[in-house]
């Protein structure tokens, strides 16, 4: 069975654990798929470019970015040029056969774009025209299932191609989703906590196991800010066809081993039984 993991792009996130794990689980045979974030780059290159990030509430009060035309120009130089090739230049030092791959590659990731989004300004919804996002719908499985029985270690990143054509932006916990869906792999979302937690400022909190639908409604109800989207991307993943999903902790010794020994917090598909 393939496994995806997705390492964060927070600048908490130290990817350099998970990159040493990857070789030697690689190393052992095992058949891995890596899709990564980059908030973080995306951010410094705005600044460095002197562009300001334009961030959006939506009604349900989950936050994120905004991209407008020059924005999304950014997030593709950043996410598919210097995160990507950084990534896959630092799994290729240690052995493992990297290829990078965009959502636009072969058309990896694509779906309709989403050129109005609603949102919440001053406690009012409306909506803003002019994004350039887009919503992962299918996923070139085929693709991938080459190049892993091939050998080698598909490093994917956003941007995906709408269905107009155009390279749009797209959530990248929830592009691993579809791409764990797709795959019936098991999902490993690496990041600076731990799972989730009951109490947000209490790691000793954690909620370890996610079975039922009483118990993901609660670790829902404890997600706050980022994790909002986590836990998200964890349920889109087992509504697509993933085995198991994990949150954990990218900062730790072997993560991914760690991660998928169960360590985090662990989605079960009978979260979704009563839904399913």
């Amino acid at each position: 069975m393939t496994t995806v993991v997705k390492i964060g792009g927070a600048r908490a996130v130290d990817p350099a654990g998970a990159i040493a794990d990857i070789a030697t689980r690689v190393d052992d045979g095992e058949e891995l798929v890596v899709v990564h974030g980059g908030s973080t780059a995306v951010d410094q290159l705005l600044a460095d470019l002197g562009e300001e990030p334009t961030y959006v509430t939506n009604p349900s009060g989950v936050t994120g970015r905004f991209t407008d035309e020059r924005t999304m120009e950014i997030v593709s130089m950043a996410m598919a040029g210097n995160v990507n090739v950084d990534l896959t230049v630092a799994l290729k030092n240690v052995g493992v056969d990297a290829i990078g791959l965009s959502g636009v590659d072969g058309g990896l990731l694509t779906g309709p774009r989403k050129s109005a989004v609603r949102v919440l300004e001053d406690g009012k919804k409306k909506i803003k025209r002019g994004d350039h996002a887009g919503r992962i719908e299918a996923v070139n499985e085929e693709l991938l299932g080459l190049l892993v029985g091939e050998g080698y270690t598909p490093v994917v990143s956003i941007p995906m191609l709408a269905d107009d054509g155009v390279a749009v932006n797209a959530d990248a916990d929830r592009s691993a989703a579809a791409v764990a869906g797709a795959l019936a792999a098991d999902l490993l979302l690496l990041t600076d906590v731990a799972g989730v937690y009951a109490d947000p400022d209490d790691p000793a909190t954690r909620i370890d196991a996610v079975t039922s639908p009483r118990e993901l409604a609660a670790v829902e109800d404890a997600a706050e800010g980022f994790m909002t989207r986590k836990v998200m991307a964890a349920v889109e993943a087992l509504e697509r066809g993933a085995s198991t999903v994990t949150i954990a902790d990218a900062n730790v010794e072997q993560p991914v081993t760690r991660a998928a020994d169960g360590d985090g917090t662990v989605f079960e598909r009978g979260a979704l039984e009563e839904t399913a």
